[in-house]
């Protein structure tokens, strides 16, 4: 979606010739960090073009279908279809009552003295201070359900996701000799010998050995490709994998299990909108094996409620919101490509002013277009509502386009060896996470220098860039940029390897955009060789 969004503020001569896009998952538009990319791309997208927008869950259909008739006066006609082509069973798993539905547990826990009981037993052993409700046992449970494999058991933690494996797999065994030999035969078919000593890889085949795997985003692509084959041809019986795999993998099972419907999305920690839950637990039920699909919660009386796990399990009632809001680049490209009166169409019909159906949510976004204007000028982006040079090459940039034009429309860039180049675009793209850790004390002189030629250069920039980033890229990025191989890097952070992948390609991705922005051919090539330097398996896309 991002790349057709950046197609279309870009006019990309291809727009011309597509007559069809189709949008999966078009509930997307309500996610708060990429909804608008979406709602952009509706937006933006020429009047010749026609949508076609699936999802399993948009209750609010008719008024999203009725802003798009409004904005490209088209006709949109709503298909419905209600019955799932295998229904779906929802329980729960309680440390009590064993697999039930949550109706039954909340009966339950209105009529028992367990929790009386246990507050007086506090108040008499202190020992027992610390002590609730014992929690459901996921292998508990996989024990009860051995009759419903293959399972997809959701868990919202990687590192859980892989304990839980590993657990399973000391005291249980789903392969026989044959499949055994062909799970080794295709691990090492897939994983190359340079990567088959990796701790995590190690510890995937040997579940996988027994018919059990984990799947999430911090996994090698090539280990997750393995485990996507073996889990397609039924040798993985038991799969625990983080929301990702609901996502974009059409790879149902006879069951879906939840270790819990309390997530941390980012910010916070919360229970699982409706959308979430029915987006997975829909892996449930394979069209033409199974008659239904069955779906279990396991349960912890300590912390969750019942009337909400209910409401959940019963239908998908939250409407898709508008998230609409503008970025730098956005404004730069309207003010690139439309009239005024064009900018003014756009600020007043997008779907969050249609959804608000108030002038003041149209006021909002005019205000916040406006304010933004006014910064570029002072920054020299615009003059006389025309782009300068540095609002032609911001327009390509998709990911803090202030500071990398800032940094490379001068001469800036060549005071900066290759080595320094790549670790800057790794620092300006590095979002923060505090569980994060990385080595940086072993080239502390070599950070320091980096740090001070951007400061000589233009210190203001430091509200932009973060310098303890640089300082956590440094050893990562130029030692694999010189000699390092991809397990040696590992050493230098505890980064995932597939969540370290992610960071490289990225990196790499924004030099290929200052490359693309740019009309300095020497700027050009110095991003082509450090592109190069990185560009190394596993990091290079492989096929």
């Amino acid at each position: 979606t991002e790349i057709y969004r950046n197609m279309l503020l870009t006019k990309d001569p291809i727009i011309e010739h597509v007559s069809y896009v189709i949008f999966d998952e078009i509930h997307f538009i309500n996610d708060i960090e990429r909804g608008t990319i979406w709602e952009e791309s509706v937006i933006f997208s020429p009047e010749h073009i026609r949508f076609l927008c699936l999802s399993a869950t948009i209750p609010n259909a008719e008024e999203f279908a009725a802003w798009i008739m409004d904005i490209k006066k088209h006709t949109v006609d709503v298909v419905r279809y209600a019955k799932r082509a295998v229904p779906l069973n929802h329980l729960v798993y309680d440390q009590f009552l064993g697999i039930t539905n949550v109706e039954k547990v909340m009966s339950d826990k209105e009529n028992t003295d367990f929790v009386k009981s246990q507050r007086s037993r506090k108040k008499s052993k202190k020992k027992n201070r610390h002590q609730g409700v014992p929690k459901t046992d996921h292998k508990e449970l996989i024990n009860l359900i051995e009759d419903k494999l293959p399972c997809i058991f959701f868990d919202f933690s990687r590192r859980e996701c892989e304990e839980r494996a590993i657990k399973l797999a000391k005291s249980r065994n789903f392969t026989s000799d044959k499949e055994k030999k062909h799970i080794i035969e295709l691990t090492n078919k897939l994983i190359g010998p340079e990567y088959r000593s990796l701790h995590s890889v190690q510890n995937l085949k040997y579940c996988l050995s027994r018919g059990i795997g984990f799947h999430h985003a911090g996994v090698l692509p090539r280990a997750k490709e393995l485990v996507e084959v073996l889990f397609a041809k039924g040798m993985i019986k038991i799969l625990y994998a983080t929301e990702t795999f609901a996502v974009g993998i059409n790879m149902p099972a006879k069951s879906v299990c939840f270790s819990s419907v309390y997530k941390y999305d980012g910010i916070n920690f919360r229970n699982l909108f409706t959308k979430e839950y029915f987006q997975m637990a829909g892996r449930a039920g394979r069209r033409g094996i199974d008659d239904h699909g069955d779906v279990y919660i396991m349960l912890d009386r300590n912390r969750d409620d019942f009337r909400k796990i209910k409401q959940l399990q019963t239908k998908d009632i939250e409407p898709i919101l508008s998230q609409f809001r503008l970025t730098y680049n956005t404004v730069i490209n309207m003010m690139g490509n439309y009239d005024e009166e064009m900018r003014n169409w756009i600020l007043a019909h997008n779907f969050y002013t249609y959804q608000r159906k108030k002038e003041k949510a149209s006021a909002n976004i005019k205000n916040a277009f406006n304010n933004k204007v006014r910064n570029l000028e002072k920054l020299g982006f615009i003059e006389e509502n025309k782009l300068t040079t540095k609002g032609l090459f911001a327009r390509r940039i998709y990911d803090q386009e202030i500071l990398v034009t800032e940094l490379f429309t001068g001469e800036f860039y060549k005071e900066l060896t290759d080595e320094q180049m790549v670790v800057l675009c790794a620092a300006i793209i590095y979002e923060f996470d505090r569980r994060n850790e990385f080595d940086m004390d072993s080239m502390k002189n070599e950070s320091r220098d980096l740090i001070k030629k951007i400061g000589q250069y233009d210190d203001t920039l430091f509200k932009y860039l973060t310098k303890l980033h640089v300082k956590k890229m440094y050893k990562l990025f130029s030692s694999f940029a010189k000699e390092d191989e991809f397990k040696d890097i590992l050493n230098y952070t505890n980064l995932a390897e597939g969540d370290l992948i992610r960071l490289f390609r990225r990196t790499i991705d924004l030099m290929r955009q200052i490359r693309n922005a740019t009309e300095d051919i020497d700027l050009e090539d110095k991003c082509s060789q450090c592109i190069r330097s990185i560009q190394k398996t596993p990091i290079k896309v492989e096929f």
